[in-house]
C-alpha cells in the first residue's frame, strides 16, 4: 500500500465519515499516498456528533482463486437499506466493502478508521461479513491456555488457496475479537453469514454453501500475527485478552457443525440468513427483543430448507437489552419498503421491497397496491377501518401500483386516492402494503439433484413435465426452485441417522435434507417415482399458496394465536399477533406474559416438542367483528392436517347490534381454544419426527368456498372439528384462495383487470405462521 500500516491507524484517528466515509475512506484504502494529506486536511475540521450509528459492511462473491458466490453483495444492499431506511443510520456513516475491494488488509484498516477510531461511548456499531469462512490452524502462542487446534476465520478476497503449506491470508476469528473489543462503544452488533465447514461441496442440494471446499490452513501469515499483537497491546496491556468470545452481540448465520447457505429468487441471490433476519426487522415494532428476532429468523429458514441451517446468537453481550440499541430507536411502526428514487415528473418512484417474505416477492403482482407511511398511517390504520360488507376500503395516505419489478427493486406510479396527500413523493419515504396481487397458476419447481445421472436427469424432466401441478425442472444450482428430486446416499445423507429408511428417489428441501416418507424402494424406475409423487407434489404445493398469503407484519385484523403444549407439561410454544392490528397498544410482553417461552427461543431455535405431546391453539379476537378461522397443518412426510369450527361456535351476544355474531366465528373480544375443550379427542404429536408447519388463516369473511372443499375431503380420519390426512388439501387451499379475493372486494376500477390473480387487501386477512420440530 506505500506506507506504514502502524503509523496509518496512528494517524488515521479523525472523523472522515462526515465527509462521506464511503468515497473518502475508500480512497485512503488503496491509494496510501493520499492517505496522511487528506487527514491532515480534514480530520480535525469537523466535529463529531453524540450517539452516532456506524456501520461497516463486506461482502464478496467473486474470489479469483475460489467458486464465485451469488448473494454476498445483495446481503450488503439489504443490511444497508435496512440501516439506512428503517433505523436511521447516516449513508455517509456507512462504509461497504464488496469484491475486490474487500481485501484483507482493506477490510481491516476499514474496521480500524471508520470504527474503532470514530465511535464513542454510546455509538451504535454494526459490522456485517457475507463471504466465505474456513479455519485455520492456531498460532500457539496466542492462547497457550486453548486446546483447541483450530480457529475459525473469513476469508478476503485476496485469500489464498491453502496448498503446499502455504499461509492462509485470511481475517482470523481471534483478530474480529480484537477489533471489537477496540471498540469504545458497548452497543455493537456483528453479523456473519457465513460458517466453517471443511472440505464441503459448495453445492448443497439447490443452494451454494458459504464454506470453502479446501482443507483448512495450517498456519496464517506474519502480517495478520503482527496485527493482532498490536492490538492486543493496545486494549489490554500485561494481560491477556479472552478471544473465545465476542464482544457484543454477535448474529451468526448457522451454528459450529452447520453450513451457511445461499439461495436463487427471482431476480437475485442472497444469504438465507441476511434475508430472513432483514425482512423481518423491516416489518419489526419497538418492544421485539432479539430472541423472538432469532427464532422467526430461523422460522423464515427452517420453512424453506429444514433444519439443516439454524441461526445462532453469540457474544457476551446481554441478549434482551441490546435489541433497541442496534435498530428501534425512533421508529414506531414497521414498513414493507422504501422509495430510493422518484422521476422528474414526481409520480413515478423505484421502491425496494426488501421487508416482504422471499417467497411472496418471488410472485408479487403486478398492479399490487402500497402506500405511504406517514403520522395518518399510525394512528388513521387499524381495526376500526376493517372492511364492512365489502364496502371500498379508504385511506388518507397516497397509493402507489406497482407497474415491474425485478428481484428486490420496482417501479411505481402514483395512483388516485381518496384524500391526494399534500405533499409529494420522496426518497426515504416508507411504505406499506394495502392489496397483494398473487398469480392463480402458481405451480411447483422442481430442482434435479447434480449427482444424478444423465439419463435419469432425462427421464424425471419427461416424467415431471407431464404433471400440471409442476411447472418447471430445472438443474440444481441454476435456477430458482422449491424442492429437489434426488436419490438417498449414505454419505453424510439422513441414512446416518435412519439406517433403516429407503435409499430410493425421493423429494428434499432445496438445501439436500429428504422429506421423510417420500422416498421409494432401491431399484424403482424414475417415471414410477415421479408418478407416485405425485399426490405428494399436490401437498407441497398447497404449503406454498399458503405461503403467499404469510401477513403477519402488514395485517390490519386485530388477531393474536398462542400455540400451547398441555401434555407432558403446560407450557407456551409460539405467540402470534398482528403487528400493525395493534397500533394502540404495546407488542407481547414475553417477559411477563409467557416467561416460559424465553427459554425456547434464548438462541433463537425452533420451539421443540416431543411425539406424544399434546397441543391446542388459543385464539383471540380483539378486532371489532367476529373473525372466521381455517388452520392448516403440513406434517413431516407432506401430510395435510386440518381444524375448522364444528359444531359452530355460540359465543355470547354483543351489544351492538350491528355486529351480529354469526355460526363458526369467533365474536369480538372473545377468545377460542382449538381443539374445543369439550371435544372428545386431544390433539396428540404422532408419527415421525421432523418439521411441522401449521398456518392459522382469519378473516371477518365466511370461508365458505373453502369449507365445501373441505367437506369433499373428509373420506380420512375425521375427529370432530380436525380431519387428519386431508387427501385434497390443493383444493381446500385455492378455495381460501378464493374466499378471500371475494372478501377483499377489490374492484378493477382500482387495480385494473386481473381475472388471472387473486386481489388480496390487508385488511380482510391475516395468516399467521407455526414452524416447529417434533423429537
Amino acid at each position: 500500500m506505500g506506507f506504514n500500516r502502524r503509523t496509518f491507524l496512528q494517524k488515521a484517528g479523525f472523523g472522515i465519515a462526515a465527509l462521506g466515509a464511503s468515497e473518502t475512506l475508500l480512497s485512503l484504502l488503496f491509494d496510501g499516498s493520499l492517505a496522511i494529506p487528506i487527514l491532515d486536511r480534514y480530520g480535525q475540521a469537523l466535529a463529531q456528533p453524540t450517539q452516532r450509528k456506524l456501520a461497516l459492511l463486506v461482502g464478496i462473491n467473486q474470489y479469483p482463486q475460489m467458486t464465485a458466490l451469488g448473494g454476498c453483495v445483495t446481503d450488503v444492499e439489504m443490511q444497508r437499506e435496512l440501516l439506512i431506511h428503517r433505523f436511521g443510520f447516516n449513508d455517509r456513516d456507512i462504509l461497504t466493502l464488496t469484491d475486490s475491494q474487500a481485501t484483507r488488509r482493506a477490510i481491516e484498516t476499514g474496521f480500524m478508521e471508520h470504527l474503532v477510531n470514530q465511535a464513542k461511548a454510546g455509538d451504535v456499531v454494526v459490522f456485517h461479513f457475507s463471504g466465505y469462512g474456513s479455519r485455520v490452524k492456531r498460532n500457539p502462542t496466542s492462547d497457550p491456555n486453548n486446546l483447541e487446534k483450530w480457529q475459525n476465520s473469513f476469508v478476503p478476497v485476496d485469500g489464498i488457496v491453502p496448498t503446499n503449506g502455504v499461509p492462509a491470508n485470511d481475517l482470523l476469528a481471534e483478530t474480529l475479537a480484537l477489533l471489537l473489543l477496540s471498540i469504545a462503544s458497548s452497543r455493537v452488533a456483528t453479523i456473519l453469514d457465513t460458517s466453517h465447514i471443511d472440505r464441503v461441496n459448495i453445492l448443497q442440494g439447490n443452494l451454494r454453501v458459504r464454506s470453502t471446499s479446501y482443507p483448512p490452513a495450517e498456519a496464517t501469515n506474519s502480517e495478520e500475527l503482527a496485527f493482532q499483537e498490536q492490538l492486543l497491546a493496545q486494549i489490554s496491556p500485561g494481560k491477556p485478552a479472552n478471544l473465545n468470545i465476542m464482544p457484543g452481540l454477535v448474529f451468526a448465520a448457522a451454528g459450529l457443525s452447520q453450513l451457511a447457505m445461499e439461495a436463487k429468487w427471482n431476480g437475485f441471490t442472497a444469504g438465507l440468513f441476511t434475508y430472513a433476519l432483514t425482512q423481518y426487522l423491516w416489518q419489526a415494532i419497538p418492544g421485539t427483543t432479539v430472541q423472538i428476532t432469532m427464532s422467526r429468523t430461523a422460522q423464515s429458514i427452517n420453512q424453506l430448507i429444514g433444519i439443516n441451517q439454524q441461526p445462532k446468537l453469540i457474544g457476551e453481550k446481554d441478549l434482551d437489552s441490546l435489541f433497541t440499541d442496534y435498530i428501534l430507536s425512533n421508529s414506531n411502526i414497521g414498513a414493507d419498503g422504501v422509495i430510493t428514487s422518484v422521476d422528474s415528473s414526481g409520480t413515478t418512484a423505484q421502491l425496494w421491497l426488501g421487508g416482504l417474505p422471499a417467497t411472496v416477492l418471488q410472485y408479487y403482482g403486478t398492479n399490487s397496491l402500497l402506500e405511504l407511511v406517514n403520522e395518518n398511517t399510525s394512528q388513521g390504520v387499524g381495526v376500526r377501518d376493517e372492511l364492512k360488507n365489502n364496502e371500498q376500503p379508504t385511506t388518507n395516505n397516497q397509493q402507489l401500483q406497482i407497474r415491474t419489478k425485478v428481484g428486490l427493486t420496482a417501479t411505481a406510479e402514483v395512483i388516485a386516492s381518496n384524500t391526494i396527500s399534500n405533499y409529494p413523493l420522496q426518497v426515504g419515504q416508507l411504505v406499506q402494503e394495502v392489496v397483494r396481487i398473487i398469480p392463480r397458476n402458481v405451480t411447483v419447481t422442481i430442482a434435479l439433484d447434480a449427482k444424478l445421472e444423465r439419463i435419469e436427469r432425462v427421464d424425471a424432466t419427461s416424467a415431471f413435465a407431464s404433471i400440471h401441478d409442476v411447472s418447471s425442472v430445472v438443474v440444481a444450482g441454476e435456477q430458482s426452485a422449491d424442492y429437489l428430486f434426488g436419490k438417498r446416499r449414505k454419505e453424510g445423507s439422513i441414512e446416518d441417522i435412519l439406517p433403516n429408511s429407503s435409499p430410493g428417489y425421493g423429494l428434499f428441501y432445496i438445501g439436500g435434507e429428504p422429506i421423510r416418507n417420500t422416498a421409494g424402494e432401491s431399484g424403482e424406475a424414475v417415471k414410477s417415482a415421479v408418478s407416485r409423487l405425485v399426490p405428494k407434489l399436490k401437498t407441497l404445493l398447497a404449503s406454498k399458496l399458503l405461503r403467499l398469503t404469510a401477513n403477519e407484519g402488514c395485517s390490519r385484523l386485530a388477531i393474536r394465536a398462542d400455540l400451547e403444549m398441555i401434555f407432558p407439561q403446560e407450557k407456551t410454544i409460539a405467540v402470534r399477533e398482528t403487528r400493525r392490528g395493534f397500533l394502540s397498544r404495546q407488542p407481547i410482553d414475553l417477559a411477563s406474559n409467557s416467561p416460559e417461552l424465553l427459554s425456547d427461543v434464548k438462541m433463537g431455535k425452533l420451539p421443540s416438542l416431543p411425539i406424544g405431546s399434546r397441543i391446542q391453539f388459543r385464539l383471540e379476537n380483539y378486532s371489532e367483528r367476529p373473525i372466521y378461522f381455517m388452520l392448516l397443518g403440513f406434517q413431516t412426510g407432506a401430510n395435510a392436517i386440518a381444524f375448522y369450527p364444528h359444531p359452530p361456535v355460540s359465543p355470547l351476544p354483543r351489544a351492538d347490534n350491528n355486529l351480529p355474531v354469526q355460526d363458526g366465528a369467533i365474536a369480538p373480544g372473545e377468545t377460542m381454544t382449538i381443539p374445543d375443550p369439550a371435544a372428545t379427542f386431544d390433539w396428540a404429536l404422532a408419527g415421525l419426527p421432523g418439521l411441522w408447519e401449521l398456518q392459522l388463516i382469519c378473516s371477518p369473511f365466511p370461508f365458505n368456498q373453502a369449507m365445501a372443499k373441505l367437506q369433499e375431503g373428509i373420506i380420512s380420519t375425521v375427529k370432530g372439528e380436525r380431519i387428519d390426512n386431508l387427501f385434497n388439501s390443493l383444493d381446500v387451499v385455492q378455495g381460501i384462495l378464493q374466499d378471500l379475493h371475494q372478501g377483499s372486494g377489490v374492484s378493477s376500477d382500482r387495480i385494473g383487470t386481473i381475472s388471472d390473480s387473486y386481489a388480496l387487501d390487508v385488511k380482510a386477512w391475516a395468516t399467521l405462521s407455526f414452524i416447529y420440530q417434533v423429537v
